[in-house]
């Protein structure tokens, strides 16, 4: 792993399709347009064979890098799976956290640099660990969490949460509608009474990023 960027942010999500890469897109497109330099890693992903973009695609678009500097060509695995499991099917090596930290690349004088994992926080993303492995290995400034702001979010970021221990997270509610009675009641309960950082917007997320 090469120098740090100035801020590592380690993006994880309450479990998939949560949009954990439409946050880190959006957040890193804000950055950049504010005179910081970015850069985003995905050190694995899997995805669907009939699928006309990535996940590093998407985060290539935001940073303006190339999307196997986001994720390494021989870390692309085209199956709908975990990526250790993906990898597995398609009969591709072995591989460890400790394999995908060591081919963290960064930029020189990068000012934010983001780490996306794959899954939920507990979701394998190598054979002997998951996704809070992995940021534990990083050790990222912060771990925004995302998590969907409807019914079930106060259970999965408890949940989630838990697992990350004392690293210092900010849970990003997705999909925000202050309109919807539940969405805000669960805003009010995590932040007021469960005493979490929460957050919705990209301007409120990236100001955690950057204060």
């Amino acid at each position: 792993m090469t120098a740090r960027p100035a801020r590592v942010v380690f993006v994880a999500g309450t479990g998939t399709a949560v949009g954990k890469t439409w946050v880190a897109s959006e957040v890193l497109n804000h950055l950049r347009a504010g005179g910081r330099s970015v850069c985003a890693r995905k050190p694995a992903q899997s995805f669907d064979a009939a699928d006309t973009s990535t996940d590093a695609d998407a985060l290539a678009a935001a940073t303006g890098e190339s999307a196997h500097d986001v994720c390494p060509p021989h870390r692309w695995y085209a199956r709908a799976l975990a990526p250790p499991m993906a990898a597995a099917a398609l009969g591709a090596p072995v591989f460890t956290v400790g394999d995908l930290v060591a081919e963290l690349r960064w930029p020189p004088r990068t000012d934010v640099g983001v780490v996306e994992g794959a899954g939920g926080a507990r979701s394998p993303i190598a054979a002997d660990g998951d996704n809070v492995s992995l940021a534990c290995a990083i050790g990222p400034d912060l771990v925004l969490l995302v998590a969907d702001a409807g019914l079930g979010t106060i259970n999965a970021v408890r949940m989630s949460l838990d697992a990350f221990g004392p690293a210092p997270v900010t849970v990003v509610l997705n999909r925000y509608d202050d309109g919807d009675a539940v969405h805000r009641a669960n805003r009010e309960w995590l932040g007021a009474r469960d005493g979490f950082d929460v957050v919705v917007g990209t301007e409120a997320t990236a100001a955690r990023i950057v204060p």
